[in-house]
């Protein structure tokens, strides 16, 4: 089977890696080869430039530092285990991807297109084949946050920034509308999975049919 790409994006606080991992155990109870990734991360370089953006002492960086840094660890992480992994044959399941850009860095910090042009330079030509988003609304993300752990440097932005993610969300879902899955995040986390893995299971169903 050729490989499939799959990347979840939503919101802080929205369930996504929650369902990643449940999607990752479905994947391995049907038997597929499943690479569960994230971003910003996945390799020890991407990593390491993980946490220098989520570093919450690091509030002096600029948005345009910071699109360069997103980029950067996503070059490397496409490089060195996405590419790989999908040449394998493998199902990739990635916690982010190049939208999460588009929405913080080119929604709400305002730097517009040119952070579509530097992602798209990163990754070579690789997309995703799904994307589910975890629809849910900035604020009711923000309290899941707030409540569950210590936030890092981006969750600690104020409510107008994440109601400006959300808006790019939802402009991105209407422009990448063939490959994205919009999923209602306010349910119980059993009736998200369902719904997940029905859509998954259908989508490999009609793949393997058309190939």
């Amino acid at each position: 089977m050729k490989g499939i790409f799959i990347t979840f994006e939503g919101p802080d606080g929205s369930g996504k890696t929650t369902q990643i991992r449940l999607l990752e155990q479905h994947c391995k109870e049907k038997g597929y080869d499943v690479v569960l990734t994230r971003e910003p991360g996945g390799t020890p370089i991407s990593e390491a430039i993980r946490s220098l953006l989520l570093d919450p002492s690091h509030k002096e960086m600029d948005g345009v530092t910071e699109a360069l840094l997103y980029a950067a660890s996503r070059a490397q992480h496409v490089a060195e285990k996405i590419k790989p992994a999908l040449a394998k044959g493998c199902i990739v399941l990635c916690d982010r991807f190049m939208d999460s850009s588009i929405a913080y860095q080119g929604y709400a910090r305002g730097l517009g297109d040119d952070v579509r042009v530097i992602n798209e330079f990163a990754v070579q030509g690789t997309q995703p084949d799904i994307t589910f988003f975890m629809d849910l609304s900035a604020a009711a993300g923000k309290a899941r946050v707030a409540a569950a752990r210590d936030m890092d440097r981006l969750e600690q932005e104020d409510l107008s920034f994440h109601n400006a993610v959300y808006e790019g969300y939802l402009q991105l879902k209407e422009i990448y509308s063939q490959r994205y899955v919009c999923i209602d995040a306010s349910r119980s986390i059993e009736q998200i999975a369902e719904e997940i893995r029905d859509r998954f299971d259908n989508y490999v169903l009609c793949r393997n049919e058309q190939e």
